[in-house]
Parts: C-alpha cells; sequence; structure tokens
C-alpha cells in the first residue's frame, strides 16, 4: 500500500473522530500524533508496508520501543489506547479481521511514595505549639499527642483514630487498638484485621499524659476514644488530616503535611539510624518485605550495607 493508503485510513479515522464521537480539536490532535507515530513505526522497514498488516508483536515492539526510550507508562497508555480505538474502527470497516492491540498493557505505573520530612522538620512539626494558640487548651494537647504518637509510631491515620484509651470488650464490642502505658507500647488492628504492637517513644508518652489529664472535660456518651473532636466524640481521619495541615502552615513548613507523611518519616527515620528493615516492616504492619522497601525509597546501595553489616555469609573474604 502506499503512502496515501496509510493517510486515507488515518483521515477516515479522524473524520469519524470529529463527525460520530464529536471530539474536540484538541483531542482530535492528539489522536493524530498518536496514530502518525503508529505509521512512522510501521513503515520504518518498509515504506509501502499497509497500518493494516500491522501485528500483535509489532504492537509489543512498538511499546518497548517507546518504553526503552523513557516515555513514562501514562503516556504510552494513551498511545495504545489510542491506537487500539483505531484498528476497532479498522475491524468495522472489514479492513482487518482482529484488533492487533488486544491484551496488550503498558508498563506499570510507578506509585508515587509521600515524601518524608528532614529528621528537623518532623521533630519542630510535632514538638511546637501552633503560634497564638494556647499549648495548655484541651484540643492543643489532643493535636499535640496525636502528632508525637503518630512520628514515635508510624501508625495508619485509621489506626490511630481508632485507638481507645485502654483495652475494652463488652457483648457487642471490642477495642480494635489501645494504649499499653506500662509497656509504652501502642496495640493497633492493621490491615488484614492483624494485631501488632508499636513502641512508644518517650516523647509521645509524655503528650499522652498530658492529655489523658484533661481528655475528661471533654468526653461526651462514649468513654473508650483515646482522642476526640471538638464536640466530645471520637475524632475522625479527616479532622486529623485537617488539624495536621493547619498545624504544619502554622509552624512554617512548606511542603503539604499529611498523616502519611509522619508514617512515611517514622520509616525513613528509623530505618537510616538503624538499617534494620525488618523490624521496620512489623512496626508498619507490612506483611511483605517488598511493601517496606518501595515505602521507604530504599536503594538498592542501601539495602547492600544492610545485607553486609547483618547476614554471616555476607562477608567478604580478605
Amino acid at each position: 500500500m502506499s503512502v496515501a493508503g496509510n493517510q486515507a485510513y488515518l483521515d477516515g479515522y479522524l473524520d469519524n473522530l470529529i463527525s460520530q464521537r464529536q471530539l474536540s480539536p484538541l483531542t482530535v490532535t492528539s489522536y493524530r500524533r498518536d496514530l502518525l507515530e503508529l505509521v512512522v513505526f510501521a513503515t520504518a522497514t518498509d515504506s509501502n508496508a499497509s497500518i493494516s498488516a500491522v501485528n500483535h508483536f509489532q504492537i509489543r515492539k512498538f511499546a518497548a520501543q517507546l518504553h526503552a526510550h523513557g516515555l513514562n507508562a501514562r503516556s504510552i497508555a494513551r498511545k495504545l489506547s489510542a491506537w487500539r480505538g483505531f484498528f476497532n474502527w479498522l475491524s468495522e470497516q472489514n479492513a482487518i479481521t482482529s484488533n492487533p492491540v488486544d491484551g496488550i498493557k503498558a508498563p506499570k505505573r510507578n506509585k508515587p511514595l509521600p515524601k518524608a520530612l528532614a529528621a528537623d522538620d518532623a521533630v519542630r512539626l510535632v514538638s511546637e505549639t501552633s503560634p497564638g494558640r494556647n499549648a495548655d487548651s484541651a484540643m492543643q494537647l489532643c493535636n499535640h499527642a496525636m502528632f508525637e504518637l503518630l512520628y514515635s509510631s508510624g501508625l495508619r491515620v485509621s489506626e490511630l483514630v481508632g485507638l481507645d484509651v485502654r483495652y475494652t470488650q463488652e457483648s457487642r464490642y471490642a477495642s480494635a487498638g489501645w494504649i499499653d502505658f506500662d509497656a509504652h507500647e501502642v496495640m493497633v488492628t492493621g490491615k488484614g484485621n492483624k494485631m501488632r504492637s508499636v513502641p512508644i517513644g518517650q516523647a509521645a508518652m509524655d503528650a499522652l499524659k498530658s492529655w489523658l489529664a484533661v481528655r475528661d472535660t471533654l468526653v461526651k456518651l462514649d468513654l473508650h476514644p483515646l482522642f476526640l473532636s471538638e464536640r466530645g466524640t471520637r475524632v475522625s481521619a479527616r479532622v486529623v488530616q485537617l488539624r495536621l495541615k493547619a498545624h504544619a502552615q502554622a509552624v512554617g513548613l512548606p511542603m503539604d503535611v499529611h498523616p502519611h507523611v509522619l508514617r512515611h518519616s517514622f520509616a525513613s527515620h528509623v530505618l537510616q539510624s538503624s538499617g534494620d528493615l525488618r523490624a521496620v516492616q512489623e512496626m508498619l504492619g507490612h506483611a511483605s518485605i517488598s511493601a517496606t522497601q518501595i515505602y521507604t525509597s530504599l536503594d538498592f546501595q542501601r539495602l547492600a550495607q544492610v545485607y553486609d553489616a547483618a547476614h554471616p555469609r555476607a562477608k567478604k573474604k580478605p
């Protein structure tokens, strides 16, 4: 087929997008660009090759080439979607019998990880009182205890708000999490309904005790929750998010701080200090070590250092 034949296919499909699907000119331009790139791939070794003859293996090769040249997964997925739609249209025109893009997926997208605070910033965030606020007010003491505990133990916000003052089991209620003040530990029910215990640092313990000294002035009917809203009921995850964000802005931190940032900071800082990946895995409540590696953005060099220092058969012979 000549170059004109391929162009006729493209023009016919793009006209269909405009007249039948009524896509915007900007969207049609994007489709045209992706399809022209497909034509370039298809005719790279034979200028007379027909785009209708492209097969499944060639599409895989084209996608692999895009990935090798550094194109991100989102852009590759978009191109595959454009090509799939084009070949579906060719099938409707009886120009092909099957869609060569079917079954081909873009590379997995890298999941964005929350940024960890620098250690000094994390300490400043959880230890300072918001300017203009009374450090001894009940809500400020509650906030201080929550923020210290998030950073001290790396809890998920859902685990934090589910904490009770102490373990309670009644006819229709059993605590999902609580503080063991004697052991300096927090017991939580994490993902998969798995219980775990995590140590609590002294700064967080002190903050919790200060909060408990005034908690009874706010608590309403439900006596169980450890952390309370201004109405005296169990605090919600959304309220914790809003309080932490406002506090971070008040103390002058430039980034958007949410509870998962403190969880990530906890993991990163403990790992940097100890190099004990397994311990961090247990404290975070991860089912697999791979989840901890990804979560803490641990690079291979750091992993190798942990292995060399810990494994008895890893020592290099002199």
